[in-house]
Parts: C-alpha cells; sequence; structure tokens
C-alpha cells in the first residue's frame, strides 16, 4: 500500500466514517468522533492494514499505542504485522517497574508510564496513536520509547488537528524519524 499518508482512497474513507459532534465536552469545541469508523468493519479493516504495512515498510520490531484509544489502532496493528504490541499507559496501571515522563497539559499535568523491561535494547518502534493535538502525550510517549531504549521508526497518527500546531512540539522528540498523519483536521 506504501506510505498510508498519501493514500487518498484509504483517507477518504476514514473521513467518512469520523462524526462531527458540536460542543462536546464543552461548548464551541467540535469533537472528531471516531466510534463510528471503528464500528465500520470495512474501514477499520483498511486502517488496521494500512498501519500494519507502514509498520513493516519502517522496519518496526513493536508497535506502541498510547493510552486509551492509541491500544485500539495499535494493537490490531501490531497482529497484522506479526509484531509485538507495548502499551503506554497513565501513571499507575502497570505493574513493575517503570520508567515515567510527566508532561503539562492545558489545565494541570499528567504522567505516563512504559514497563522497564518492554524493549530489548535497540529494538524498532512505531508509536500509533488517535489524535495529535497539542503533541504533549505524544512527546512523552516518545521520550519513555528513547529512555526505555529502543529505537523510533516513526509515529502514524490518525488524526491531525492542525490548527492546535502539535506538529511543531513534535519535531524534537522525533529523532528524524517520520511523523505520518492519515486525516488532518
Amino acid at each position: 500500500m506504501g506510505n498510508p499518508v498519501t493514500d487518498t482512497a484509504l483517507t477518504d474513507l476514514l473521513n467518512s466514517r469520523i462524526r462531527d459532534v458540536p460542543d462536546y465536552p464543552k461548548p464551541g469545541v467540535l469533537f472528531k468522533d471516531i466510534a463510528p469508523l471503528l464500528a465500520d468493519a470495512e474501514a477499520f479493516g483498511a486502517l488496521t492494514r494500512a498501519l500494519a504495512e507502514r509498520a513493516k515498510e519502517l522496519g518496526a520490531t513493536k508497535v506502541v499505542g498510547l493510552e486509551a484509544r492509541g491500544f485500539v489502532l495499535a494493537a490490531p496493528a501490531a497482529v497484522a504485522a506479526g509484531l509485538g504490541f507495548v502499551p503506554i499507559r497513565k501513571k499507575g496501571k502497570l505493574p513493575g517497574e517503570v520508567f515515567q515522563k510527566s508532561y503539562d497539559l492545558e489545565y494541570g499535568s499528567a504522567t505516563l508510564e512504559v514497563q522497564c523491561d518492554a524493549f530489548a535494547p535497540g529494538e524498532k518502534v512505531l508509536v500509533v496513536d488517535d489524535v495529535l493535538a497539542t503533541g504533549g502525550t505524544i512527546a512523552a510517549s516518545l521520550d519513555l520509547v528513547q529512555r526505555a531504549g529502543a529505537e523510533l521508526v516513526g509515529v502514524v497518527v490518525l488524526m491531525e488537528l492542525g490548527f492546535l500546531d502539535g506538529r511543531e512540539r513534535l519535531a524534537p522528540h522525533l529523532a528524524g524519524a517520520p511523523l505520518e498523519t492519515l486525516v488532518t483536521v
């Protein structure tokens, strides 16, 4: 399939299954709901195949998903590619020794964790998430992947909210790896 970003048919299919929900979670916000996409076997299957193909093209040995909707996208892609899946979770959700990374949110802060033994040294990792907004969550996750000894081979995001400039915030965390999005809003 090649780079999923350049597949217009896939982008059109995904766009047709993402529902706009006005004034959610608060007035003035237009929420992009991916539940209809996930409920549609054709669209979800096409997305999963595209992510799996990209993981293979980039030489990934593991696919990382970010809590929570990133799990829904990354885990089936990992299976389809014949690769392992690693979750990056919110603080306190993983057993054993973990690496932690705190980051700022619009109102407050959050902490993400990955298990210290999640990757073999130098393992190649593709990070998958549902939305790139301001970039804080993905940036913290990329720092965790590198701290855990893995090599980032790319980031693929279903939807980028381009007006929030998250791409610029991620640039220093990518270490030259590509950042690709399937749908840009």
